[in-house]
């Protein structure tokens, strides 16, 4: 690993796992501990824990500052009250979608948010270019002082009972501070997180994250790598930025995932019942254009996998794969999305998945599970 990687602070309790490191975004990460599957189910079974410390953490505050963020979010942020959770996309002047997020509403005066890893500074730079001019607004970054551990499955409730006390439960997208505990850790709990399984995102200061990620082991979890967090996202057809969209102006940026948030085509976090940076865009579209759709394997072949051309049956070419995998939930059978155009669900097509070899496919609209 080269020394300019960035690495948490649970760095050494994924070493004690045996987990495979890899760069992800400048940060020295597990990809898996054991397999990719055996993660995944585990996840879906009982309870798994994540090391997401490379996202970032923002403090917004101010006497306006829900009215402020909605006039940069497509979410009505207004509407969320104190004590909730929601998520948002951020669209530049010309409808990009720059990133999304999910933040909750502490207060009247204050918000968090969760911006992407790779997209801290560039959502820091946004943020900060839009504050009022007379300073009503303060906008913090708490991205390196801040662990966080995702606690995600259907045991979840108990494990974290078990770590942080009864009074640790928060409600799907509720916010609340750590209660006392006996492990004498203080922060935050959301009732979030990536993988579409009840469960909570635990931010911590740095200095106890290891001391929670022991006593969520204690208790049952099972460590979780970056390989079946993306899997898992995948099977509740949930955007990854950068992979399923990203922002044009980004160097790196490839021109087909400039995408606005109709395209994207998520069911939830942006609307048109209020001004908003860029929904001139979002309202623009006719039904012909291409959106986020899923696809599921029904013939046999290699896999889907970004990049992966869509055809219709006649070899015509609608659209390309952004992303895609085995679903381990599924028994292995290939799941992908892509925006694609002029089909509706149940439609038939081909994946391209190599130079010899197209697989039929059917169109259906995400979760796959």
């Amino acid at each position: 690993m080269g020394g300019s990687l960035i690495r948490t602070a649970l760095y050494s309790e994924h070493l004690k796992s045996n987990a495979n490191i890899v760069d992800f975004h400048g940060f020295e990460l597990p990809i898996w501990y054991t397999s990719i599957k055996e993660e995944h189910l585990a996840c879906r079974s009982g309870a798994g824990i994540f090391d997401v410390s490379h996202m970032g953490s923002f403090r917004f505050t101010g006497a306006n500052v829900r009215a402020w963020l909605e006039t940069l979010s497509t979410q009505k942020v207004t509407s969320i009250t104190p004590g909730r959770c929601a998520y948002t996309h951020f669209l530049d002047d010309n409808g990009y979608l720059i990133d999304d997020m999910i933040f909750a509403v502490v207060s009247e005066n204050e918000i968090l948010g969760v911006p992407n890893a790779s997209m801290i500074d560039v959502m820091w730079d946004w943020f900060i270019s839009h504050l009022p001019e007379d300073g009503s607004i303060i906008l913090e970054n708490l991205s390196t002082d801040t662990s966080i551990v995702a606690l995600q499955g259907p045991k979840s409730k108990e494990i974290i009972t078990d770590a942080l006390g009864e009074d640790s439960h928060v409600g799907r997208f509720k916010w609340k501070e750590i209660p006392e505990n006996k492990l004498g850790i203080t922060g935050w709990i959301q009732g979030t997180g990536y993988t579409g399984e009840s469960g909570y995102e635990i931010f911590v200061p740095n200095s106890d994250s290891p001391v929670l990620w022991n006593s969520l082991l204690n208790a049952g979890a099972t460590p979780v790598g970056l390989g079946a967090r993306d899997t898992l996202r995948l099977e509740k057809g949930f955007l990854l930025s950068g992979v399923d969209f990203c922002w044009p102006e980004l160097p790196e940026a490839d021109d087909f995932l400039a995408r606005d948030s109709w395209e994207s085509n998520v069911p939830f976090g942006w609307g048109f019942d209020h001004q908003y940076i860029g929904k001139g865009k979002v309202e623009s579209h006719s039904q012909t254009d291409a959106r986020l759709l899923g696809i599921k394997y029904t013939g046999k072949g290699p896999l889907p996998r970004p990049g992966k051309i869509v055809t219709d049956l006649e070899g015509n070419k609608i659209g390309m794969l952004t992303s895609g995998a085995p679903s381990p939930s599924l028994g292995n059978v290939g799941i992908g999305m892509g925006y694609i155009s002029g089909v509706v669900e149940g439609d038939k097509v081909l994946i391209v998945a190599s130079e010899r070899r197209s697989v039929e496919a059917i169109i259906v609209t995400p979760p796959f599970i």
